[in-house]
């Protein structure tokens, strides 16, 4: 059974940064990509961030394009999100998701249909 288990989720002031953790477990990756997503109150689920698994190249939104890094240790099985310069904006419930196939296009990698596997989400919140 695979699962994603999302960590490091929290309070930060704006300006402030945070590392959020992705660990997966039930199976190990070889293709497709590993992704972040976030949901804001009321708004929909959003693309954040990915990386294709074949080749390591990353992608980012342009809302969080130079501020948020997505890496990944394979020892670990984890994939992290490092979030510098935060703002309130950056508020919302983050996600981590898998795609066993995915198009690395804009449109393919952004998709939330394309990624078969979810986690939980974990918490985070920007003061102002």
């Amino acid at each position: 059974q695979v699962q994603l288990v999302e960590s490091g989720g929290g309070l930060v002031q704006a300006g402030g940064s945070l590392t959020l953790s992705c660990t997966t477990s039930g199976r190990t990756f070889r293709s497709g990509a590993m992704g972040w997503f976030r949901q804001a109150p009321g708004k929909e689920r959003e693309f954040v961030a990915a990386f294709s698994v074949s080749d390591g190249n990353t992608y980012a939104a342009d809302s969080v394009k130079g501020r948020f890094t997505i890496s990944r240790d394979n020892a670990k099985n984890t994939v992290y999100l490092r979030m510098n310069r935060m703002k309130p904006d950056d508020t919302a419930v983050y996600y981590c998701a898998a795609a066993s196939v995915v198009s690395m296009t804009d449109q393919g990698r952004s998709s939330l249909s394309a990624y078969d596997y979810w986690g939980r989400g974990t918490q985070v919140t920007v003061s102002s």
